[in-house]
C-alpha cells in the first residue's frame, strides 16, 4: 500500500552503527500515520524529527544503564543504540502541517496528505493546412 503512496517501501538510508527503526505506517481519513515504538526514551532528548527535500527523517538514541548490588556481588547492565529510519513523503506534503507525539513509548507523526491534484484534460489542438 505504501509502496505506491510514499514511492518507496519506506527505508532510503542506513547509517553504519545505525539500526532500522521498526515503523507502522498507514492512512487514515485524509492523513498518513507513522508510529515508531521507542519505549524508554526522552523524546526531547533523544529523538530528533526533521525534513529535507520531501524526506521525513527519524533519529533516536537511547542508553539505559542498570546496576544491582548484592550481598554476593554487583551487576552491571548496560544497553545503547541508535535507531534511524527515513521516509519520502506524499508529493505535494506540506512541511508545516506534521506533527509528532509522544505516548506510553510510542511516537507517532502525522502528515496531512495533499488532495490528489484534478487530472488536467487533454485540448485538442488544431491543425492548420497551408
Amino acid at each position: 500500500m505504501f509502496r505506491n503512496f510514499f514511492g518507496t517501501e519506506g527505508m532510503l538510508d542506513r547509517v553504519q552503527g545505525t539500526h532500522v527503526m521498526r515503523l507502522e505506517e498507514y492512512l487514515e481519513d485524509d492523513t498518513c500515520v507513522i508510529r515508531a515504538e521507542l519505549p524508554g526514551i526522552d523524546p526531547e532528548k533523544d529523538v530528533d524529527i526533521s525534513v529535507a527535500d520531501g524526506i521525513l527523517h527519524l533519529r533516536a538514541e537511547r542508553e539505559e544503564h542498570k546496576e544491582e548490588k548484592q550481598a554476593d556481588g554487583y551487576r552491571s547492565e548496560f544497553h545503547y543504540g541508535r535507531l534511524a529510519r527515513s521516509i519520502r513523503l506524499p508529493q505535494g506534503a506540506s512541511v508545516d502541517d506534521v506533527t509528532a507525539s509522544y505516548k506510553n513509548g510510542i511516537l507517532e507523526v502525522r502528515v496531512p496528505a495533499p488532495k490528489a491534484a484534478a487530472t488536467a484534460q487533454a485540448t485538442k489542438i488544431p491543425i492548420a493546412r497551408g
